[in-house]
């Protein structure tokens, strides 16, 4: 349901997986760019579909929230509210990855807030901790949300260790999209074992380099990334509700 990285090996690995779909949000990516990526690696064994995780918020205290089914671009550090608004207004499926983990989870108070335009949240996500997996269960248990879970690989050999299975098959982005809003979603799965626990430990691990504050002054302060809301992409559509 999420993966960070996509070319040759990783659609290989998903189709020695048995996946049938992969979503494909990098971070700081435009739109379009995602897109020309996810039609050059789809096939008729492998659907990738476009999808952005939106970084509402400041970079302290961010909030993702994965968007699939996006026409239109909308970029990272708007508010959580300009955020909901522009994904409900696209028709997008929205879905709250890894819910109250570290500084980038979005709240149990923030799922019954926008609860009418969010479609599902995650409850089992291969960079959390055992307590992280059972507070995001206990958050679907309290709001009545429909779960998925995704390996959210940022390494490729994570690809397939979690998934998600829905109540129907689906062939295109436009099919997925309709059963992750009807929350057509039959169960949560993940592989097992020390490999397994490897692989989370080794993710988790990748988070030390993904959230250094060099990263971020020199990407997001400078306004140079691609995603900022005073890009030209975004015809400054998104001034009103920009934190930086």
């Amino acid at each position: 349901m999420h993966v960070k990285v996509l070319d040759e090996q990783v659609v290989q690995r998903a189709k020695d997986r048995g996946l049938d779909a992969l979503v494909y949000a990098p971070h700081f990516v435009r739109l379009p760019e995602i897109r020309r990526r996810a039609e050059r690696f789809s096939d008729d064994e492998l659907l990738v579909v476009p999808a952005r995780e939106v970084f509402a918020g400041t970079w302290r205290n961010r909030k993702h929230v994965l968007a699939v089914g996006l026409t239109e671009p909308v970029p990272d550090f708007i508010t959580l509210t300009g955020a909901m608004r522009e994904l409900d207004r696209q028709g997008a499926a929205v879905l709250i990855p890894h819910p109250e983990f570290l500084n980038v989870g979005v709240s149990e108070a923030d799922v019954r807030v926008h609860g009418n335009v969010i479609h599902a949240v995650e409850t089992y996500n291969l960079k959390h901790l055992d307590r992280n997996n059972r507070r995001a269960n206990e958050i679907v248990d309290n709001t009545g949300k429909p779960p998925f879970g995704s390996s959210y690989a940022h390494l490729r050999r994570t690809i397939g260790e979690v998934w998600t299975a829905l109540d129907a098959p689906v062939e295109t982005e436009a099919e997925l999209i309709d059963r992750l809003r009807a929350g057509g979603i039959a169960r949560v799965v993940h592989r097992r074992g020390r490999r397994h626990k490897l692989r989370r430990r080794l993710e988790f691990a990748h988070l030390g380099w993904e959230n250094t504050w060099g990263k971020f002054d020199r990407l997001i302060l400078s306004g140079t990334e691609p995603t900022h809301p005073s890009d030209d992409l975004y015809d400054g559509r998104f001034d009103d509700v920009r934190v930086y």
